[in-house]
């Protein structure tokens, strides 16, 4: 009876951190969303430009009398003080009210509710793609520092790390399309639905983001691993015996991960971001294509609440990641 009670003290001693732990993290990015949401507000309404010149195009802007602007403005919602237009927005959030766009007859959240997956197939193929590339590229040049393939994938690297992703999927589509005559389908399809044709919509994208965010992989997990690997407990796992590989992936490898952990949540971020450019080239319709048009014309709330979301997106990622390498690795739970 004893021993129960002393185990159940002992864990509830050391669960206690790891609480406090994710509650500090937790109000955190409660903070952080709250100052993206002020940043991405007052950025917005300072922009240059007026909104019913995007509504009804410069002439007919003026021909619209001053009584006339007043009440599309009131109707906008974009008339009252800049504080009252702030909170009127965070109640819709909280609402699910995110607005309609002011040239398609759908409203914010249905268009993240059909666009959205397919830019999170994207990102999430994409980190994939990029361990599957970047984690064996690091273990061989760790392996063997300085050695020909070391040389090359290093290269390799720089190469990917330097072209920009737009760019590479413009080639993609030219080559596919003039060389074989094959276009990528322009509409959108649902994963369960139809398997493949969403396939055919998603892996461009995720192929070049994911080779970029795979270079940045490989050289983060190289230099952790050549850390790792001239630490004391891996030499004394050799000195006991253990043979190359079972060090490797038993010792030197879970250490060295974690910092690439850290990095894979950040990349995530970058992805949807990087996504923008990426699927404009593909012409994938995804909310990076809507971002893109909503900044071409100016719609003003899809591009509020659009950054709102990546921004938001952006903060959970990094949380999840924060309790995972606390998870994984117990003495941060202690700072």
């Amino acid at each position: 009876m004893c021993d129960r009670r002393i185990t159940k003290l002992c864990n509830l001693r050391y669960s206690l951190p790891m609480y406090s732990y994710i509650v500090r993290r937790l109000a955190f990015g409660a903070l952080t969303v709250i100052g993206v949401s002020i940043i991405v507000f007052i950025v917005l309404r300072i922009l240059p430009g007026d909104p019913l010149v995007a509504l009804f195009g410069a002439e007919g802007y003026t021909k619209l009398s001053e009584a006339e602007r007043a009440h599309y403005m009131a109707e906008l919602g974009l008339s009252d003080p800049l504080i009252v237009q702030y909170f009127h927005w965070v109640a819709d959030i909280a609402h699910g009210n995110l607005g309609r766009s002011f040239f398609r007859a759908e409203s914010v959240g249905e268009m993240i509710l059909r666009r959205g997956p397919l830019t999170a197939e994207i990102g999430i193929l994409a980190v994939i793609l990029s361990w599957i590339v970047g984690i064996p590229v690091a273990i061989v040049s760790a392996l063997r520092p300085n050695s020909l393939g070391d040389n090359v994938s290093r290269f390799i690297s720089i190469v990917f790390l330097a072209v920009p992703g737009f760019w590479l999927g413009m080639l993609i589509v030219l080559a596919l399309l003039f060389w074989f005559g094959y276009r990528a389908p322009l509409a959108g399809a649902s994963l369960l639905a139809d398997p493949w044709k969403n396939l055919q919509i998603v892996i461009g994208p995720a192929v070049v983001l994911g080779l970029g965010q795979g270079a940045y992989i490989a050289r983060m997990a190289r230099s952790s691993l050549l850390e790792v690997i001239r630490e004391d407990y891996v030499r004394t796992a050799r000195a006991k015996g253990l043979g190359r590989r079972p060090v490797l992936r038993l010792h030197a490898l879970p250490n060295a991960l974690l910092p690439v952990v850290t990095l894979s949540g950040i990349l995530l971020g970058f992805v949807l971001a990087g996504s923008i450019p990426v699927e404009r080239a593909f012409g994938t319709p995804g909310l990076g294509y809507a971002m893109f048009t909503a900044v071409s014309e100016r719609d003003v709330f899809v591009m509020q609440n659009l950054v709102f979301l990546y921004a938001c997106v952006f903060v959970v990622l990094n949380i999840l990641v924060d309790l995972t390498i606390a998870w994984l690795d117990p003495r941060i739970r202690y700072r």
